[in-house]
């Protein structure tokens, strides 16, 4: 017998939940495996902290993609988290669940029980939403869900100004009726972040059967035939072989899972070949249908002293800080968007088809994430269901090599629409009355852009992932599809993925809510495949 039932590769966002749900019977051995360090940063718990984890060696994967074409060439940073709770410890804590119709779409495609209705009760059984009214929400989930802790004149603004457009208020976009303006829930409790390795981990270290080990690299899946039966990995500088009873469970992400099939050779042939990997099962959609919300940020100088650009600088810094350590208030409890709107381009739309997040901040330069010495605001613009199709494969069958990232923006006419008109919208709100009062002058990308071309420009030359990369071991029937919607390897036996890889299409909003959704779902998948077993 192997030391293990099932071997999760990845503790992030899924892989927390998965450790969590597998171990909940005592009986079954489950052995988790992340590539990162423990996660130990103070930068971690405290929430603006994830400008300094966005950039950092030691939690961070720092993936970047090849020159991109259709992005005026430029080579874009890919982070992902490579510590306990992985990106959902770096990343800017919004809880966005998306659309009902990103589900029923998902269902359209031939994939069972992922419609809206079927996943609402995962939604649910993983969070506590610290406000719930209704059904619609979860209490008593490990994950915290919170309001914003702070909010500012600003910001109340801008929510004023989208409301002044034409566009609903909305309290809770979370509750499948997403259109409107306000201020984003995030994954905190009492002003920490609350990262899946604080929720669904932490608790459960203690089980005697799971087992976690950090900083073991993943080098491939071991294979017997048809059937995944454990995992090579690397600690230490020594490799060791895992073995496994039941599965192996990719939860490595939309960038690392399909790496790990490719360099275990599951994949295109002809590639595999190509790289010296010895081909085992062919699947032609490992690493394909990469998708992501591609985003410009407009800013504006800002007229009052009221934007973190000068709350962030001494003294006035010091007396956050100073908040912050006695009360868990104040600036940095704050996260990556703070305002949300949910706009249609088109009135004819059923539902939203663009998501703004503003903050009262900007930033001198986006990479770095330095905020401009003078007063300033910035609104982020992406298009909610992008049909642009890039890649993610090996470059060599070097383990430790990352893999080259093609995202493919904007290549699709219809997404170079849809951006263009939210920019517009974007620009209408913020020339809103509303913020007469604050609005100084644009600065990107500043009144002279007025065509489409102009705009599209614009948004090739300055645009950045949001970080949500999904789709690289697309769950569905077609030839294309890698898993089917048990999330089961199609071809082999012991070998699901369950992690953003297997979205058909990506959510209308931030991912990481649908990721935990999905590993709920999954570890229900995967009980009730080992308990049918046992009783054949």
């Amino acid at each position: 017998m192997a030391d293990y039932d099932y071997i999760v590769v990845g503790a992030g966002s899924a892989g927390c939940v998965l450790a969590n749900r597998l171990t909940e019977d005592g009986r079954s051995r489950v052995l988790l495996l992340e590539a990162g360090p423990k996660d130990t940063s103070m930068w971690i718990n405290i929430p603006v902290g994830f400008t300094k984890l966005l950039n950092s060696s030691k939690y961070n994967w720092n993936f970047q993609t090849e020159p991109e074409p259709n992005a005026a060439g430029r080579t874009i940073p890919v982070p992902r988290g490579k510590t306990l709770g992985g990106s959902s410890s770096i990343n800017g804590m919004l809880y966005v669940r998306g659309n009902p119709l990103d589900y029923n779409t998902w269902s359209q495609y031939g994939n069972r029980g992922w419609s809206y209705d079927s996943v609402l009760p995962y939604f649910n059984k993983a969070e506590h939403f610290e406000t719930a009214v209704d059904d619609t929400r979860g209490t008593g989930g490990p994950l915290n869900v919170a309001p914003m802790r702070e909010r500012a004149e600003l910001l109340d603004a801008f929510i004023d100004a989208g409301v002044g457009e034409g566009f609903p208020r909305n309290a809770d976009y979370n509750n499948g009726q997403q259109e409107g303006f306000g201020y984003f829930q995030v994954t905190q409790k009492n002003g920490e972040r609350w990262s899946t390795a604080r929720g669904f981990l932490d608790p459960i270290r203690d089980r005697p059967n799971l087992r976690i080990e950090t900083e073991a690299m993943a080098l491939r899946v071991l294979l017997e035939g048809k059937r995944a039966v454990g995992v090579a990995y690397m600690q230490g500088g020594t490799v060791v072989e895992a073995r496994c009873d039941r599965e192996v469970i990719l939860a490595a992400g939309a960038v690392k899972s399909p790496h790990l099939l490719e360099l275990s050779g599951i994949g295109q042939p002809t590639l595999l070949q190509s790289l010296g990997i010895p081909v085992q099962h062919e699947l032609r959609g490992v690493g394909e249908n990469y998708r992501d919300h591609y985003a410009p940020r407009m800013n504006w100088r800002v007229k009052l002293p009221v934007t973190l650009n000068e709350q962030t600088r001494g003294l006035n810094f010091v007396k956050e800080i100073f908040k912050y350590y006695t009360k868990r208030t104040g600036i940095l409890t704050f996260t990556a968007g703070i305002a949300y709107g949910f706009v249609r381009t088109r009135p004819e739309l059923e539902e939203p088809d663009v998501q703004f997040h503003f903050a009262h901040a900007s930033y001198a330069n986006a990479q770095s994430r330095v905020l401009d010495k003078q007063p300033g605001m910035t609104l982020t613009v992406y298009q909610c269901r992008p049909e642009s199709k890039g890649s993610i494969h090996a470059k060599n069958s070097d383990p430790f090599a990352a893999p080259a990232i093609r995202p493919n923006y904007l290549a699709d006419p219809f997404d170079q629409r849809v951006l263009v008109e939210g920019m517009k919208i974007g620009r209408r709100i913020i020339e809103n009355k509303a913020l007469d009062k604050y609005r100084a002058y644009e600065m990107n990308p500043g009144d002279k852009i007025q065509t489409d071309a102009e705009w599209l420009q614009f948004a090739r030359e300055t645009g950045q992932t949001t970080y949500h990369v999904i789709g690289t071991c697309k769950m569905g029937q077609d030839p294309m599809a890698v898993v089917d919607d048990t999330l089961r390897v199609r071809g082999i036996e012991g070998l699901r993925v369950v992690d953003a890889s297997i979205m058909p299409t990506v959510p209308s909003g931030n991912t990481n809510a649908a990721v935990i959704m999905i590993a709920e779902k999954g570890a229900d998948m995967i009980k009730a495949s080992a308990k049918a077993q046992a009783m054949a």
